[in-house]
């Protein structure tokens, strides 16, 4: 059974989608942009605040089902200019100092709402 997961501690999905749906003990989080939850606006240009507003709704996202940043088994971090990855880097080790879970990290040509960065996640809920 598929149970859909959504709070408004995170931004609304934009399109026919759930914000994460949760599979047996998984959790698929859909890619998490660097928008404000309640004005639903991109937080800055900057990609280090952008990453961070990302991370933030992710979290959210998982808090809603009880889980933190240790529950997360993979991520997939999207962005625009790989000329920043080390900047994302900064703002992401942060957030995944003792867990670090397994990652992919693609350049693509463009993001909904021309964001420089797009972070997914798969949880494992215990």
């Amino acid at each position: 059974m598929i149970k859909s997961i959504n709070t408004e501690k995170a931004p609304a999905a934009i399109g026919p989608y759930s914000q994460a749906v949760k599979v047996g003990n998984l959790m698929f989080i859909s890619g998490q942009l660097p928008m404000d939850p309640k004005s639903m606006e991109i937080v800055s240009q900057d990609i280090k605040e952008q990453t961070k507003q990302a991370l933030e709704n992710l979290k959210a996202i998982l808090q809603e089902e009880g889980l933190t940043f240790k529950n997360v088994a993979k991520t997939t971090v999207f962005i625009k200019n790989m000329d920043e990855f080390s900047l994302i880097n900064e703002v992401y080790s942060e957030y995944f100092n003792e867990n670090k879970p397994a990652r992919a990290c693609v350049e693509v040509a463009r993001l909904p709402k021309d964001v420089g960065v797009e972070i997914e996640a798969i949880a494992v809920v215990e």
